[in-house]
């Protein structure tokens, strides 16, 4: 299935854009995405921590993901 991922903040730039169409298994679960993006892109790797989010709210690593979900890689925040 395709799932078109969201991106924000630093992912944007490590993705190259804003929006990122990839081709995963059916039945891909949040945990497994993160795996699949972190082998694609290292640069994830390094960051301290980043969040998926489906359909606007913060995701377990258990959620299963459909290609209807809104999928987007929430970047860590900081402040002052």
């Amino acid at each position: 299935m395709k799932l078109n991922i969201l991106a924000f903040g630093i992912t944007k730039d490590i993705f190259g854009t804003s929006e990122k169409e990839i081709e995963v298994e059916d039945g891909i679960n949040v945990r497994e995405l993160k795996n699949r993006l972190e082998k694609e892109f290292p640069e994830l790797i390094k960051l301290k921590s980043y969040f998926i989010a489906v359909d606007e709210e913060y995701a377990e690593d258990e959620l299963l993901i459909s290609s209807t979900n809104e999928i987007a890689i929430i970047p860590p925040v900081s402040g002052g």
